[in-house]
């Protein structure tokens, strides 16, 4: 392209391009000759373009075509609203054991967490009495058991280092409890070995009402194991009115489920002494 000058302006002028002929054999002629006016210019102008709005050019194929408001850029996060912020907060919160810091899934566990309960207080000062009731456990059969267990261990050990400021006394509410929701000697065994040695030392009683046939041997059986300081602040108590005499029971909160199971204990205890007078009155008369 050319430039000259014309009435001092600059104009440019436009050249004949040469025919191009893109086949081997020139017989065949030129593929854009065709194209081409007879001056070898291009009208620009003649030709057709698509306009900004036009679909002209669009494809005409089946597949379906979304909308933009429904596509979704892989890796995007949804979005959480105020509430949605607010509750998963909720959901988490964390506990201190020792040295390290846990999370802990209070959603999961939100059924259980009456199983760690603060009793109020004993004696002078702040020695603090810590409810453990039994009946609260998840049952074993669940199918997120070691999940519900494992964020529980947290839970009730975390709780543990917040109630207890100086000396304190377990309450092991262990009534009205089926084998199914009783913790394992591994889940107890990890507890006891988690508690820090200031709660290990500050531990003053460990009062287990209503014993079992099964946890009174699974204590015997571990006896060995654990030193004798702890064994000698274990002691059992067989019914309320016990616990009474060595607690003082204004804040301490026993379980509906645990008050019937003594209701019905005392209900069969008192069948069996009135059969028993009943036999004893009957031996004289079968002697005459």
């Amino acid at each position: 392209m050319k430039i000259f000058q014309f009435n001092g302006n600059k104009v440019r002028k436009k050249l004949m391009a040469p025919d191009i002929s893109l086949t081997l054999d020139p017989s065949d002629g030129s593929v854009l000759s065709d194209d081409l006016d007879e001056s070898g210019e291009i009208d620009l102008d003649g030709l057709d373009t698509p306009s900004e709005n036009s679909n002209e050019f669009e494809w005409e194929d089946d597949l379906p075509k979304p909308k933009t408001t429904e596509i979704i850029r892989k890796g995007s996060i949804t979005e959480y609203t105020a509430a949605e912020e607010k509750e998963d907060g909720r959901r988490w919160r964390m506990f201190r054991i020792g040295e390290q810091d846990h999370r802990v899934d209070m959603k999961a566990i939100e059924p259980y967490k009456k199983v760690i309960s603060h009793g109020g207080y004993y004696g002078d000062g702040l020695n603090a009495i810590v409810v453990f009731a039994v009946c609260f456990m998840p049952e074993s059969g669940q199918p997120n058991y070691r999940y519900l267990m494992d964020n529980l261990f947290k839970y009730v050990i975390g709780t543990l280092e917040l109630l207890v400021a100086e000396n304190y006394m377990i309450v092991y509410l262990n009534g009205a409890t089926t084998r199914r929701k009783m913790p394992s000697l591994g889940w107890l065994r990890k507890c006891y070995q988690q508690i820090d040695r200031r709660l290990r030392k500050n531990l003053k009683s460990l009062i287990i009402v209503h014993p079992s046939w099964f946890i009174r041997t699974l204590l015997a059986v571990t006896r060995p194991f654990i030193s004798s300081k702890f064994s000698q602040k274990i002691r059992y108590v067989f019914n309320l009115a016990e616990l009474a005499e060595l607690v003082p029971m204004e804040y301490v909160g026993i379980p509906e489920c645990i008050k019937q199971y003594e209701e019905e204990k005392l209900k069969k205890k008192q069948k069996r002494v009135d059969q028993e007078l009943n036999g004893k009155q009957d031996e004289p008369k079968s002697e005459q």
